[in-house]
C-alpha cells in the first residue's frame, strides 16, 4: 500500500494555483492507488510551530533530564519525521511570498530535518521522490528581468537534496496574478497556458510515480 505525504502552504484556501495543482496530482495518485494512504498537512490552516530552543536542545539532553517543553518539542519533531519516513512519495505545494517560501513551510522543514536521522545523504529519507508545485505571480525564469529574485526553487532544491538526499521534481505555474492585476493583463494567455501545463504535468508525474512504486 503506497503512502503519499501531501503538504500545502498557501495562505489562500480558494483560488490558490499551488493548491489546485497539488489537488490534481493527489486525485491522479489516489486513482492509481485507491487502497493507498494520504497523510495531509495544511500548513496554513494548521501551522507547525517554528523551531525554538526547546526543540533544538532536547536532542542533546538525556530523556530523564528533559523539561516538559523539551519533551513536547521533541515529540513533534519525531512525529513529522515519522510521517516523512513512512511516505513512499511527497507532494509539496508552495506559493512565492516576497521572493521565497511561506514561513509555514520553512517551519515544517526546520522541524522535520533532524541531523543524523532525516538529515544527511545517508539519512532515513534519502532517495525518496518529492514533487514540488511552486506557483508564482510573475515569471522568474532564466532570461527574465527578475530571474535573480527566485529563491523558491533555488532554496528548496538545495535543502531537499543537499540536506535530505531527496529526489526533487518541480512543477511551476507562472504569471498567476495576471488575471487579477490590470498591469499584467497582457500575460493572461501565458498564465492560462502555464496553469494548464502545470495540471497536465502534475497528473503525468503522479501516474509515473504510481507506476514506479507498483513495479517495486
Amino acid at each position: 500500500m503506497a503512502t503519499l505525504l501531501h503538504l500545502d502552504s498557501s495562505a489562500i484556501p480558494e483560488g490558490s494555483a499551488s493548491r489546485e495543482v497539488t489537488a490534481a496530482f493527489r486525485a491522479e495518485w489516489q486513482a492509481a492507488h485507491p487502497g493507498g494512504a494520504v497523510i495531509y498537512r495544511d500548513l496554513a490552516a494548521d501551522p507547525v510551530p517554528h523551531l525554538d530552543a526547546h526543540g533544538i536542545t532536547a536532542a542533546f539532553v538525556p530523556a530523564e533530564h528533559q523539561t516538559e517543553e523539551q519533551r513536547r518539542a521533541l515529540a513533534l519533531r519525531h512525529t513529522l519525521a515519522e510521517e516523512l519516513e513512512s511516505a513512499d512519495a511527497v507532494l509539496i505545494g508552495t506559493p512565492m511570498y516576497n521572493f521565497t517560501i511561506p514561513s509555514s513551510l520553512k517551519a515544517w522543514l526546520d522541524q522535520a530535518i533532524i541531523v543524523g536521522r532525516t538529515g544527511g545523504e545517508e539519512g532515513t529519507v534519502a532517495g525518496k521522490p518529492v514533487t514540488v508545485v511552486a506557483a508564482r505571480g510573475g515569471s522568474y525564469a532564466p532570461g527574465t528581468p527578475r530571474q535573480d529574485y527566485e529563491f523558491v526553487t533555488n532554496y528548496l532544491e538545495k535543502v531537499l537534496t543537499g540536506m535530505m538526499g531527496l529526489r526533487v521534481d518541480f512543477i511551476v505555474p507562472e504569471m498567476t496574478l495576471a488575471p487579477v492585476k490590470p498591469e499584467l493583463a497582457q500575460f493572461i494567455p501565458l498564465a492560462d497556458a502555464s496553469r494548464a501545463k502545470a495540471h497536465d504535468d502534475a497528473k503525468t508525474r503522479a501516474r509515473e510515480l504510481a507506476g514506479q512504486l507498483s513495479a517495486v
